[in-house]
This record gives C-alpha cells, sequence and structure tokens, in this order.
C-alpha cells in the first residue's frame, strides 16, 4: 500500500540540493539550516526602519518578497497538513512510490516485513478492531435502553473502557501515561492537541470523557449514533449555527454538575500532524470551569497517526494504521488551569496552547487549522498592511509626503 510521505533516499537527494542552493541566498555559508531554509525571525519594525530616516525606501518592498519567497519554498503551515518527514526510513511503505530500490539486502528486510504485517499482524489487529467496534455499538446501545441512574453510568463506564483497551490492543498501542495526579476529574474540561480520531481511544483507555466534535458520517457516525445513547457526546455540524449555540449551552450545563463524566474537547478542530499546535478556538475558554490540558506526543518511527481526512476516509486510514509496526505515544497530564483575572478566552487559549506545545515538544503556530481546507482571510493581509502603515506614520513619513505635495 502506497502511504504519505516521500522516499528518504530520493528525499534526502532532492531535499539536499535544493538547500544548497537556497543556502547561499537565506542563511549565511557557516550556518545551521535545521529544514529546507532557516528563517530570519526579526520583525517588520527592526528589520526595515533604520535610525535617522523617515521617508519610505524601495527597498522596504525586499522584506515583503523575501517572506514571499520563504513561503513559497518552504511555508509553515500546509506541511503541517502532510505527513511528519522521517529522519531514517522505519521500513514502511511511507513513500509517493511504492518501491525503490536501493540494496538487496534492504529489500529482503523489506519485504520481510510486509509479510509479517500484512499477513500476520493484520489479521490479528483486524479481528480485535471488529470485536472491539462491534462491542462498543452494540454495548452503548443496550446501556442506552437504560433509565438515567447510577448503575446506567456505571455501565456506560464500563464498556467505554472495556472497548477502547480492545481497540488501542488492536492498534499494537504502547502508550506512556505521565503524571497521572493530573487526571481530568468530572465536571472539568480536558483539551488535547489534535493528530487522529485515535486520540480519543488513547485517552478513554486510561479513563471515561464525555466528548465534542464533528459529526462524521459512515463508519465514525455510526459510532457516534450508538454511543450518544449511554454517554452525553455531543456532536454537532460546524456548519451549523444554530449547533453552535447548543454546544455552549450543553457544555455550560455539562460543567455545572461535578458529577458529570469531564469533557473532551479537541481546540484545533482539525487533525495536526503531531510536530505542531495551532490556533485554539476560543468557545471551549468561554464557558468557565477548569480546564484540564493534556499533551500527546507519538512517536513516528513506529507508525504515522496522523489523519490527513481531506486524502483518506475513516476504513483506509484504519487500514494504514493497522499495517504499522505499533502505534507508540506519550500522554502527559498537565496541572489543572483557570482562567484568570482580566484574561479573556483568547488569551486563556493561548497560554493553554503554549503549555501543551512545551509539554510535548511541539512547535507553537498561531494560524487557523481551518486553512487546511479555506483560504487565508483577507484580515491577516490587511493587518500586515496596517502595520507597515503604522511605521511610516510613525517615522513621519506619510506626513513629509504630504507636506511636500502641498508645496508643490
Amino acid at each position: 500500500m502506497g502511504d504519505a510521505g516521500v522516499h528518504p533516499h530520493r528525499a534526502a537527494l532532492g531535499a539536499g540540493c535544493l538547500a544548497g542552493h537556497l543556502r547561499g541566498l537565506f542563511v549565511g555559508p557557516n550556518e545551521d539550516v535545521r529544514g529546507i531554509i532557516e528563517r530570519d525571525e526579526t520583525p517588520m519594525e527592526k528589520e526595515i526602519v533604520h535610525p535617522h530616516r523617515v521617508d519610505f525606501e524601495f527597498s522596504d518592498i525586499f522584506y515583503f518578497c523575501r517572506k514571499g519567497f520563504e513561503a513559497i519554498v518552504e511555508d509553515e503551515v500546509t506541511q503541517r497538513f502532510s505527513s511528519e518527514e522521517l529522519v531514517s526510513w522505519n521500513l514502511l511503505t511511507r513513500t509517493n512510490v511504492n518501491f525503490h530500490y536501493i540494496s538487496l539486502r534492504l529489500t529482503i528486510v523489506w519485504v520481510i516485513g510486509v509479510i509479517v504485517r500484512y499477513c500476520f499482524l493484520l489479521p490479528l489487529r483486524i479481528t480485535l478492531a471488529t470485536v472491539g467496534i462491534t462491542s462498543m455499538i452494540v454495548g452503548t446501545m443496550i446501556v442506552g435502553q437504560l433509565p438515567n441512574s447510577s448503575v446506567k453510568n456505571y455501565l456506560s463506564e464500563v464498556v467505554h473502557l472495556t472497548c477502547s483497551r480492545i481497540l488501542v490492543r488492536a492498534l499494537s498501542g504502547t502508550i506512556h501515561y505521565h503524571n497521572k495526579e493530573n487526571r481530568p476529574q468530572k465536571g472539568g474540561i480536558c483539551v488535547a492537541n489534535h493528530t487522529s480520531p485515535i486520540d480519543a481511544i488513547i485517552l478513554t483507555n486510561d479513563g471515561c470523557y464525555a466528548m465534542v466534535g464533528q459529526a462524521h458520517g459512515g463508519l465514525m457516525g455510526i459510532i457516534q449514533r450508538a454511543t450518544v445513547k449511554a454517554c452525553p457526546h455531543v456532536w454537532f455540524e460546524r456548519s451549523e449555527v444554530k449547533d453552535r449555540h447548543l454546544v455552549t449551552k450543553r457544555l455550560r450545563e455539562h460543567v455545572a454538575d461535578k458529577n458529570k463524566l469531564p469533557i473532551l474537547i479537541f481546540p484545533e478542530g482539525t487533525c495536526i500532524n503531531n510536530t505542531s499546535v495551532m490556533m485554539f478556538k476560543k468557545g471551549s475558554f468561554e464557558i468557565g470551569g477548569t480546564i484540564y490540558p493534556v499533551a500527546i506526543k507519538y512517536d513516528p518511527q513506529f507508525g504515522d497517526a496522523f489523519w490527513n481526512s481531506s486524502k483518506y476516509n475513516i476504513v483506509s486510514y484504519l487500514l494504514r494504521i493497522m499495517t504499522s509496526w505499533a502505534i507508540v505515544c506519550n500522554v502527559w497530564y498537565m496541572p489543572p488551569m483557570v482562567r484568570q483575572e482580566g484574561e479573556d478566552a483568547v488569551q486563556f487559549a493561548n497560554r493553554v496552547k503554549s503549555a501543551i506545545a512545551r509539554q510535548g515538544g511541539l512547535t507553537e503556530l498561531p494560524w487557523d487549522g481551518g486553512l487546511k481546507r479555506a483560504k487565508v482571510k483577507d484580515t491577516f493581509k490587511e493587518e500586515q498592511q496596517k502595520n507597515f502603515s503604522k511605521m511610516l506614520v510613525r517615522n513621519g513619513s506619510i506626513g513629509s509626503l504630504s507636506a511636500g505635495t502641498e508645496s508643490d
């Protein structure tokens, strides 16, 4: 099966040549380059403004040209929506060409790996996954018929925990949970970075949650409709404004009841390839209550957990996961956080996002994950134009230009 990514041998050659050409353009000859290019993060005000100058200079456009070239060569957004590049090959077919001959010895090892993964591991994993998914659907439908009571809640937790642990074993999951004393408590809100639908399974393997997320179709939709009967999950259509108000109302009611399961939310709103954390939507941080941050970091050497939903449906994605070596990840439960006095929802969301990024060793980005399917908003472009115009006004360039025009 061909998977996302580039063959390491060809990628190394191509990236090496390109990096060699770009090194002279963007960085010094003796500087170290981490990616294709090394970015200069100097703010516009410091790079363009020079002492004792007040007029616009033609060279000012070079700053924006360079930023444009950097974005064309290697922007920091779209690369987060494709599989993470590996330093070394993990003997999986993570390549745009199904196979590329390097040596006889490596070919033999790769073939043995294919036989083990597809002929031995895959049938066992499919069997376990079928048992887990069927048990989840049937179990939650049966429990959902019971009247609301402590017995129903207990049975719902048993079904969710048992089925989640079966599904984790179907993925050959090896999960390391850290700081368990900080696990989310009832009546709280658990927020985590989002890489894959299996994020929820990874977390429910260690505890039960009431989940909030987008409604899906297909197999995922069947599971969602079954589980909501036994547990107060909230599934919504992102395009419907009425659903958004309903979600906010449901979340406020849920948080107000300290006997209910903690809510599990992925504020990014889409799957990122586990190299970074993108903008957290502020809605989760407006309803009040205690936030329990959780950082999830997968090890790509054993399998690529990232779901590119625009390229693969859920069944194709699960097949790719089940033909990997294993799913290995670390989960860090972090100390609870509350909104500080004078802090708005956006600032609170950014503070939580920064904490998760630091703990998981992820890159923190300000961009909206919605750019995965949408174009950049005009407001982002206008913000750069406003910053440049403010800088000119502050230095007297506009004023001197107006005075010169009047004198003419």
